[in-house]
């Protein structure tokens, strides 16, 4: 059994990688990160960071050409601005459904592209891929992509499509993400290591959706978010 984990950088993902080595060992993981036209390229440098603190091959796969036309307010050339507000904030104001920095079919388009590595990479063996959706992003119907649904359905069809040779696991589709970060803390995830702030930049702006709920997340845990320590918000 190998595990290809789609990796961010963030604490979501970090976290699945985390709990992929501890299964299965980190000898058979390795780690996916995808470039999708974003604004900043932070993640992805600590994503970098991460695979290589945990030791595992990390592969680097491109789809902006494929999202250069969505004005989503994450991509570069998009006139739209990243909202300052918490997701249930954005949710209660302009009722459930999309948030503006929902990147279309981002979770569809990764699965996919990674099945197809997965098959690749490990011919001659089952491939599990790890992806780091919760509930908290599924709540309200913000992230289509990050439901339950959506996740065992695609889960089926890369099933079929692959000969059932590659799996999609959400250890967390069920699990809030302060419940996600005590597996984390467990497991002694460098979080120090993860970003998620949507704005680029040297330490987190504390005020996007993605920042408040990493925020919350760790406080719900007892502790403070290893980026926050010391810093100035």
């Amino acid at each position: 059994m190998k595990a290809i984990v789609l990796s961010s950088g963030g604490v979501d993902s970090t976290t699945c990688l985390a709990l992929a080595i501890d299964q299965l060992g980190k000898e058979n993981v390795a780690a996916v990160s995808i470039f999708y036209g974003q604004k900043h390229d932070k993640e992805l440098q600590c994503a970098r960071n991460i695979a290589t603190y945990y030791e595992v091959p990390h592969y680097e796969l491109d789809v902006s050409q494929i999202l250069k036309y969505s004005n989503c307010s994450l991509l570069q050339g998009s006139t739209e601005e990243i909202i300052h507000k918490s997701y249930a904030e954005q949710i209660e104001e302009q009722g459930e459904g999309m948030v503006n920095t929902y990147v279309p079919f981002r979770n569809g388009l990764m699965l996919s592209a990674v099945a197809s590595l997965g098959m690749s990479l490990f011919p001659d063996d089952t491939v599990q891929i790890y992806l780091g959706a919760h509930a908290d992003d599924a709540a309200g119907n913000a992230y289509a992509d990050c439901s339950e649904e959506f996740v065992n359905t695609m889960a089926k069809a890369i099933s079929i499509g692959t000969y059932d040779k590659v799996q999609v696991v959400a250890p967390f589709a069920a699990k809030n993400k302060a419940q996600l970060v005590k597996v984390g803390l467990e497991l002694k995830v460098p979080y120090e290591l993860t970003w998620s702030c949507y704005e680029g930049g040297d330490t987190p702006c504390g005020t996007c959706g993605t920042c408040i709920d990493r925020i919350k997340a760790f406080e719900l845990n007892g502790t403070v978010d290893p980026l926050l320590k010391g810093a100035k918000m």
